[in-house]
């Protein structure tokens, strides 16, 4: 069931990756009809990414709901919590309130909430739901620096950057031979050894490097500016590894 003009439900809206003005029309839309804002939070007290990426369309009077989602790699912690966020957004629904809960980037694409949206299936699946979808930080990235993601008859690959210089390999020549662009997520610490593969490889020349997609600090430079060391939670890769056989 679609929620819509202030009627009581839930909209998941995808924020994009930083930048308001990526906001789609639809997400504008929800956050401005909504009674309730909510959004997720890393410990009490702070305020979100996605919050803070939606705050122009944020009204004083509406009531914002934020959620506190654990960064922390033990699953109960985190289970617990996409509980009690389902069980908090399904309670404003029954209350007659036109709930959104906010989104950094796309709302289905490696999306706390799209864990939410599971337990809400689960625990309360009376409630009435839509999810809008976001731009994505890779197509961010991408419009940001010129550089095609896909062409025709070429793949991509959307996934964290691989635990292991052995793992990374082997995605390496996979996706050399499948003519797959890779889109690698989650970079940080992994960069120190991620860069130096690729000079040996020949690929630094063919690949992106981008942080914090859309805000004011965006850092977007060919993989060979970037050094050998940690960088941000927030980094990625966009590696090509060949070039369609028809070409302008």
């Amino acid at each position: 069931m679609a929620t819509s003009n202030g009627t009581p439900g839930l909209t998941l809206v995808g924020v994009g990756p930083g930048d308001p003005q990526w906001l789609t029309v639809a997400a504008v839309k929800a956050i401005e009809a909504a009674t309730v804002v909510a959004h997720p939070v890393a410990r009490e007290g702070a305020t979100g990414m996605a919050a803070t990426i939606a705050a122009p369309w944020i009204a004083a009077s509406q009531r914002q709901l934020p959620l506190l989602f654990p960064m922390v790699g033990e699953a109960a912690p985190r289970i617990a919590a996409w509980h009690a966020a389902a069980d908090a957004l399904a309670a404003q629904v029954a209350a007659g309130e036109a709930v959104v809960l906010l989104c950094e980037g796309d709302a289905s694409l490696f999306a706390s909430c799209s864990y939410v949206l599971l337990a809400l299936a689960e625990r309360h699946p009376a409630c009435p739901v839509r999810v809008l979808p976001g731009v994505t930080s890779v197509a961010a990235a991408a419009a940001a620096g010129a550089w095609p993601l896909a062409l025709q008859g070429e793949g991509l690959l959307i996934r964290p950057t691989p635990e292991s210089a052995a793992e990374f390999e082997v995605l390496l020549d996979w996706a050399a031979t499948s003519r797959t662009t890779l889109a690698l997520l989650k970079l940080g610490h992994r960069w120190t050894w991620v860069r130096p593969l690729l000079e040996t490889r020949g690929l630094l020349d063919q690949a992106l490097f981008a942080q914090r997609v859309g805000w004011p600090e965006q850092l977007l430079a060919p993989a060979a500016a970037v050094p050998a060391s940690e960088q941000p939670y927030f980094s990625l890769l966009l590696i090509r590894l060949g070039w369609p056989a028809v070409m302008p």
